[in-house]
């Protein structure tokens, strides 16, 4: 298969994925506890909306909606014999919507993590996430993704199990985790510690890095650690838009379309290649921050100050790494542009 965003990452200094899946099923219609999976075979026309939205708003990439389409995710909705199928028709209906752009689209068949805690700690051997993640594989491959992706990881030993499996697909990937614990992921990975893990990989991704997380600063920051280790693989910044707000029954983000506007060009700078948004990222965000991507010159590396500046406090004053500047600490008084 061709690697189309490698071929595509050589002519461009940076690409636009998508925003967010979960908060535009959301606002169509999906329940929370549903799966979203189901919608590929039970809405087709809702999925395809909502990988439109993206192309529609200028995205060079999206991802599809098979996030939670391994076989452990799925059951939960006794679905797990039809991994193949749901991970297939995601893949399938992005195929359709990027063949019909008008233009050059990746179509990224989204991975999520098990839901497992891997042995040692927990019981789900590496074999058994291998198979998983190669069935999934499997299913987005024959539905016509351009590059496997996946996201919101936060174990080193799920990470290495994925890759593996990808390469049983023969898939290129890409790969980010979640950070979101103080700057580490939820089972203690820091930034340096995620590219010594991928430069090490005997099928490395083409590129890495974070999505998700506690807010765009913080995700930014971990960039920013990324790029400070001098690795030469394309980085990936999928920041959420602001933080989440629990009003009227519903989970509300904060950030508006010219803070992830800011913070779009603040990745760029920062040193990723590939940036998107993540939970609350809407077709007016990926539009704005598109067009300040296109319009605004390309800057000197943020510090930290310039990052909370223009998007809002850190949530911790560790990074870490133990080495935090001082101005990683929220400080008194910053307005969040919001």
């Amino acid at each position: 298969m061709t690697n189309a965003l490698s071929k595509m990452l050589e002519t461009r200094g940076w690409l636009l994925a998508d925003g967010a899946t979960g908060t535009n099923l959301f606002n169509m219609g999906l329940m929370s506890g549903d799966a979203p999976e189901l919608w590929n075979v039970d809405e087709p026309e809702k999925i395809k909306t909502l990988y439109s939205t993206a192309v529609d708003a200028g995205s060079d990439l999206f991802l599809t909606n098979s996030f939670g389409g391994n076989a452990s995710r799925l059951k939960l909705h006794n679905a797990q014999d039809r991994v193949f199928e749901l991970n297939r028709v995601a893949a399938e209906i992005g195929r359709e919507v990027a063949d019909t752009a008008g233009r050059t689209v990746i179509v990224a068949g989204s991975v999520g993590p098990t839901g497992e805690i891997m042995s040692p700690m927990g019981t789900l051997t590496h074999e058994s996430a291998v198979e998983m993640f190669h069935e999934q594989a499997e299913g987005l491959k024959a539905g016509g993704v351009d590059v496997l992706w996946l996201e919101t990881i936060s174990a080193a030993e799920e990470f290495k199990a994925a890759a593996e499996a990808f390469e049983k697909a023969d898939m290129p990937w890409c790969g980010t985790m979640s950070f979101d614990t103080a700057g580490r992921t939820m089972m203690g990975v820091t930034s340096a510690a995620m590219v010594k893990m991928v430069e090490k990989l005997p099928n490395p991704p083409i590129g890495f890095g974070a999505n998700c997380g506690t807010g765009a600063s913080d995700l930014l920051r971990t960039v920013l650690g990324f790029a400070s280790t001098g690795v030469e693989r394309p980085i990936i910044a999928k920041g959420n838009a602001g933080i989440p707000k629990f009003h009227d029954g519903h989970i509300h983000y904060d950030g508006t379309p010219e803070l992830m506007a800011d913070y779009a060009v603040l990745a760029r700078d920062c040193g990723a290649r590939i940036i998107g948004g993540c939970c609350g990222t809407m077709g007016e965000h990926l539009r704005h921050m598109k067009e300040a991507l296109e319009t605004r010159p390309v800057g000197e590396r943020p510090t930290l100050d310039a990052i909370t500046e223009a998007l809002g406090p850190f949530s911790s004053a560790s990074d870490g790494t133990g080495d935090s500047e001082p101005a990683a600490a929220p400080r008194r008084g910053r307005r969040r542009r919001a």
